[in-house]
């Protein structure tokens, strides 16, 4: 306890910086792993592709990618 409070003005910082880099991975994780989200993603890409801004093999390997992930979530909330 002496330790922490004589190390605080110097580690409290770093320890300061890790805790909001923490706080900021679980956001990022919350949002790419959102199942709402994904599906969001899913039906942009689609409107995007029957607009005619992307191609069809790059539209089949975002679906492709975007399908699987929100599978992986599925099979997760299943267990």
């Amino acid at each position: 306890m002496l330790l922490k409070l004589l190390f605080a003005p110097v580690l409290g910082p770093i320890e300061g910086v890790s805790w909001i880099a923490d706080k900021m991975l679980e956001q990022a994780d919350i949002a790419t792993n959102d199942l709402e989200s994904l599906q969001k993603q899913l039906l942009a890409l689609q409107l995007a592709f029957d607009m005619g801004d992307i191609s069809e093999p790059d539209f089949e390997a975002q679906e492709e990618d975007l399908l699987l992930a929100i599978q992986e979530l599925e099979d997760a909330e299943d267990e």
